[in-house]
């Protein structure tokens, strides 16, 4: 015993079970390498936030400029204005996106005829597959000044209206078909945990006759809350990324004040106007720490609340 040290005998148990399993590392060993060449590798190109950068040198010969980038992010007020605009936006798709899904899973759950449940479900989850070229070509087809709504509206003897310039429908147009485009795919997550819970559970409800919408709120509901709270951390870590593949193809010149999020600023700063990828490197990293932030400020809300999350529980902060 006195001829090993305590290190010693740790990594020989640990080899140990890493030879047992190795079956399985061989799995996990094809994905550690795709992360660490095209996920871990490419985030030296953070470095360029701190460089003034010049094609010629490339980044690695860039002059080291320390914070100065952060310190001209911070003197341009549409940077802060970005950042309200993507908070609105996504704040409101957690209070209009988020619980529809969980609603969704939770009817299609208490549909009993199998074949009209794949039904409804497939209907609702091929919006999911579209892109959201083809969603704006859509709405432009039916919502612009020439388009299939305001074609009516003309041979009713009104003026046409412009829904796509109206900085006031532009929000309520990206909640609606943000819900329903993504509904119905995140709500296989939460009907994959409700095919978890034990039947035995409804059975004992129905026999103290209890109703449908008591056994939701009283079983399924709790059951899934943890699925929920998860769903939710994740929400909340893309507050400041969520959404601009649709922001992107649904805006345009007439809706900017109220449609240009952070990742439209960091795509207009880089490709509409004088190329700087120093400064727009600056602003996305910025953008990143404020997830993990918000991530785990959220994490941390929902163990206070409700005593676990999806990093620890209550028992690990003490």
């Amino acid at each position: 015993m006195g001829k090993y040290s305590k290190n010693d005998i740790r990594f020989s148990s640990l080899w140990n079970s890493v030879w047992k399993a190795r079956n399985v590392y061989m799995l996990i060993i094809p994905g550690l390498i795709w992360y660490l060449f095209f996920a871990y590798m490419p985030m030296y190109g953070l470095t360029l936030a701190f460089r003034t950068y010049k094609a010629n040198l490339g980044i690695f010969r860039s002059p080291w400029i320390g914070f100065e980038n952060f310190v001209y992010v911070f003197r341009d007020p549409r940077f802060f204005e970005s950042i309200k605009t993507t908070l609105i936006i996504n704040f409101g798709r957690l209070i209009f996106s988020f619980p529809f899904p969980i609603l969704l899973a939770l009817a299609i759950n208490e549909v009993r005829v199998g074949r009209i449940k794949k039904v409804m479900h497939t209907i609702f989850t091929f919006p999911h597959f579209l892109s959201w070229v083809l969603v704006s070509g859509i709405m432009i087809n039916f919502l612009s000044l020439d388009g299939f709504v305001n074609s009516i509206v003309k041979f009713l003897g009104e003026e046409p209206i412009n829904f796509l310039g109206n900085q006031k429908l532009f929000l309520p147009f990206v909640f609606i078909t943000a819900t329903w485009k993504s509904a119905g795919w995140n709500s296989i997550i939460y009907l994959s945990a409700i095919t978890g819970i034990d039947t035995e559970q409804y059975q004992a409800a129905e026999i103290d006759g209890a109703s449908r919408l008591q056994r939701i709120l009283y079983i399924t509901l709790p059951n899934i809350m943890s699925t929920i709270a998860v769903m939710f951390i994740l929400a909340v870590g893309r507050l400041m990324t969520e959404g601009f593949d649709q922001i992107f193809n649904m805006s345009n010149a007439a809706v900017r004040s109220v449609s240009e999020t952070l990742d439209m600023y960091i795509y207009n700063i880089t490709f509409r106007g004088a190329v700087d990828f120093s400064f727009s490197t600056a602003v996305s990293l910025f953008k990143s720490v404020i997830n993990l932030l918000l991530l785990l400020l959220a994490n941390r809300v929902l163990i206070w609340i409700s005593g676990n999350g999806l990093f620890g529980s209550k028992e690990d902060l003490k």
